[in-house]
């Protein structure tokens, strides 16, 4: 098994396990917090289970700086969304599973558990164009949508549309569900790594809003702002940005 396909592996049995544990109908905040816990053991058991000597940078755990030196790090966000995953009905959480290698991410994958996908880098498949019909849809952030994506919205007449995880996010624009996601304001790279891998890999825009490369494995873990596009849209986007009110 390849790090991709063991990426997408371990995204998807994580989620076989957060969706067992939302059956349980626990309350909001314990359900949340089981999810976490359960998610994150799973997922740093497997990986040291068959690679002991990789590093692992989670969410869910205290950050070992170690992993500056490490010549693998598997980024994992355990569980996208934990509000959503709370939300009895809500589809928009996510499991991020991404391995740093050689100064770049080299494998990922995100698990959609109660949409039954898995998306990642061990496939082919390329990102669909969405629907002509209609205007453009942007995707942000339920809880704090950042106001250059309204100025971004404004200019070229789109729909701004909020979602929860960062990952269900970048997966509606990977399956061409929508056009762009936007984010400013506060993320760290667990949000990113694996759903930028994925989109990347299908073939998207993929950036920070300035336009200049998403960096991982570095020593302060925030990775504060993502734009991920349609490739036809990435100059449009990011001048926009550019001439947001700052």
């Amino acid at each position: 098994m390849n790090d991709h396909t063991f990426a997408a592996h371990l995204a998807g049995a994580a989620g076989q396990l957060l969706l067992g544990l939302r059956r349980e109908r626990r309350s909001g905040s314990d359900l949340g917090a089981a999810g976490d816990r359960a998610s994150h053991r799973f997922l740093v058991d497997a990986i040291h289970g068959r690679h002991p000597n990789d590093a692992v940078l989670s969410e869910e755990a205290a950050d070992d700086l170690g992993r500056l030196t490490a010549e693998r790090v598997w980024i994992i966000d355990p569980l996208d969304g934990t509000r959503e995953f709370t939300e009895e009905g809500r589809d928009d959480w996510a499991v991020h599973v991404a391995l740093w290698q050689r100064n770049a991410l080299a494998a990922g994958a995100v698990a959609l558990p109660a949409r039954a996908i898995v998306l990642s880098t061990a496939s082919t498949f390329r990102s669909p164009r969405p629907s002509a019909n209609g205007p453009l849809r942007f995707l942000v952030s339920r809880t704090r949508p950042p106001a250059i994506a309204a100025h971004v919205a404004g200019a070229l007449s789109a729909e701004l549309v909020p979602m929860g995880s960062a990952g269900a996010k970048t997966m509606a624009v990977v399956l061409g569900d929508a056009h762009a996601y936007i984010h400013a304001g506060g993320q760290h790279v667990w949000d990113s790594a694996a759903p930028a891998a994925v989109a990347a890999a299908a073939g998207l825009h993929v950036s920070r809003v300035d336009g200049s490369p998403l960096r991982y494995n570095q020593r302060d873990p925030s990775l504060p702002d993502l734009l991920v596009c349609r490739p036809d849209l990435a100059d449009a986007v990011l001048r926009s940005i550019a001439t947001a009110p700052r």
